[in-house]
């Protein structure tokens, strides 16, 4: 399969995808589109959105480019969310604050890299303006930049920055210094589109379409940073140099490869992160708990919180292959010693080491019992039906209900001779609540017999707990009694097994799916069906469609607002 040509971008285009994060398509929607029934004998790739690298993504491509981890990426301004996820296309634009941000991290980079690199060039030790050095450099800047950039350089890319590094012999304290001029080439690949975008073109097409498959070295790109979130490995490069990434088996067996590799659980974390929220549950600090009625509380607990959902879910899906229906219902978790504490187990882990603990079936199921989940969806005096009954909505059935528009909510007044369940009764009887808390309300009391720690109750304010409740609008409706049964409920939900997907086809691609995503998401539902919905498979069956293996072909060159398919009239207000 042929490669595509040289890159070689309208310096205006490449301001115009760095404020959209866009190129050759219209911006995701971020409610995401509805898709209708696949119509799968053509193919539809959906678009595809010019994708900045994240500030994980970015850490992570530095440590594997040139082995710094020093971690810049944590000081840059925070990503905006999307759709919960902070790898949305859409809204990675480029501010200002940012583009000073990469500017400073690619100086210093370059300059603890020089060094280093200086090593394969020896011939330039001793004369850089020679020829011997210069055909060192040349090599260099080839292997390197076919790393930075995730393909190999062109002619004329190579050439530039050769005379990069010719500039930077002026520059430093001797006018032989070729470490001065290495670090120009380093900072100059660090700050260019094609390091900090996945750049994808496609292969040139062949026959009168307006689909083509992407290059091999796209496909390793898009393979590394769904499953590792990093650039690629050697071996990804060399099947990319070999073009053996052309097929759906061939994608297949680097997928699985990759799975393999303590990358992939890390990727596997963000995501879990970021669709259930665990990464802010460091934010309970802020508010802390009442320390009244919860005086065992202390923000040390936080990260213990994160910890036993991180480590629960690494451990099925990494350790016993589990399907969504055992990380709803499973009767274990993982803990050490402070945090079976908390929960009252007896006879549990010694130390400080996570291990696996068997509990009371009767009071806990998954992650949906987790103390870190019931205690992010609470309030520092009391449990909150209205967030837990969110976050299962739209997180785990995805739907959103949207509030009134002329409605702020506000809670009841905290009544310690009441239930929380009953102090919450006024939703029912206000009109202006009524139809949006009809939706939330009867989930969210299910979880009632856990407190604002996520602590188990049997009764509040000496009062038993009523934790009844009751599904709707959803394909498993009706009454249920108690977070366990609804977790149980919920592991056998296909609107929950199709929700799992789309989360991730969103996290996965850095995008809403859209109409034109019938078919891929067709694909990955019948794949994670057929593995009776395994999570690997599922990740496996996300590197096989065509939103995966292909895009929309797209001319390069010429009137800008043209090549970006009308990208230059979505750019949001206040930016370039």
């Amino acid at each position: 399969m042929a490669e595509p040509r040289a890159l070689r971008w309208p310096i205006g285009l490449l301001l115009l995808a760095s404020c959209t994060g866009q190129f050759g398509d219209l911006p995701a929607n971020d409610e995401g589109g509805e898709a209708t029934a696949p119509l799968c004998a053509s193919i539809e790739p959906g678009e595809s959105p010019l994708r900045r690298m994240t500030r994980v993504e970015y850490d992570n491509t530095i440590l594997d480019l040139l082995g710094d981890d020093s971690r810049p990426a944590r000081g840059f301004v925070p990503e905006e969310e999307s759709l919960g996820f902070n790898n949305q296309a859409a809204a990675l634009v480029v501010s200002p604050l940012l583009a000073e941000q990469y500017m400073t991290a690619a100086e210093g980079i370059a300059a603890r890299a020089a060094g280093k690199l200086l090593g394969e060039a020896p011939a330039c030790r001793e004369a850089a303006a020679g020829a011997a050095c210069r055909g060192e450099i040349a090599a260099l800047i080839a292997s390197l930049g076919k790393r930075a950039f995730r393909r190999p350089l062109a002619e004329d890319e190579i050439a530039e920055l050769a005379a990069l590094f010719d500039r930077g012999l002026g520059l430093g304290d001797t006018p032989d210094d070729a470490s001065t001029g290495l670090s120009l080439v380093v900072q100059a690949m660090l700050q260019s589109p094609h390091f900090l975008y996945r750049v994808e073109l496609g292969m040139p097409d062949p026959v009168e379409s307006d689909v083509v498959p992407l290059t091999s070295y796209e496909i390793a790109s898009r393979l590394s940073y769904l499953l590792w979130g990093t650039m690629p490995d050697d071996a990804l490069f060399a099947a990319a140099e070999k073009g053996t990434l052309g097929t759906a088996e061939e994608i297949e067996a680097q997928a699985r490869r990759m799975l393999d590799d303590p990358r992939a659980r890390e990727a596997v974390k963000n995501f879990h992160r970021q669709w259930l929220g665990l990464s802010k549950i460091d934010e309970i600090a802020a508010g802390g708990r009442d320390p009244e009625l919860y005086p065992e509380y202390r923000d040390e607990l936080l990260p213990l919180f994160q910890a036993e959902t991180e480590a629960f879910l690494d451990h099925a899906i990494f350790e016993e292959d589990a399907s969504v229906s055992t990380l709803f219902t499973a009767s274990y978790s993982m803990m050490n010693r402070e945090l079976a504490e908390l929960y009252g187990i007896k006879g549990g882990p010694k130390g400080e080491a996570f291990e696996r603990v068997e509990l009371d079936p009767s009071q806990r199921a998954g992650f949906l019992t987790h103390a870190g989940l019931l205690s992010l969806y609470a309030k520092p005096n009391r449990s909150s039906p209205v967030h837990r009954g969110r976050f299962v909505r739209q997180s785990l059935l995805c739907q959103i209900p949207p509030p009134p528009p002329d409605v702020v909510p506000e809670p009841p007044m905290v009544d310690r001779t009441k239930t929380t369940r009953e102090q919450f009764s006024q939703h029912v009887s206000d009109p202006g609540c009524r139809s949006c808390h009809a939706l939330l309300d009867p989930i969210g009391f299910g979880f009632e017999h856990y407190d604002a720690l996520g602590r188990w109750r049997d009764a509040e304010n000496g009062i038993p707990v009523d934790a009844s409740g009751e599904l709707t609008q959803t394909d498993t409706d009706g009454p249920f009694d108690g977070a366990v049964e609804l977790a149980h409920r919920l592991a056998e939900s296909e609107q929950v097994r199709a929700c799992v997907v789309k989360q991730w086809f969103r996290f996965g691609y850095g995008r809403a799916e859209q109409r034109e995503d019938a078919c891929s998401l067709s694909q990955a539902t019948e794949a994670f069906e057929a593995s009776r919905y395994n999570i690997r498979a599922l990740l496996v069956a996300l590197t096989q469609t065509d939103a995966f293996r292909y895009r929309r072909e797209i001319h390069v060159g010429g009137d800008v607002g043209d090549d970006a398919g009308g990208a230059s009239e979505s750019a949001p207000e206040g930016e370039p």
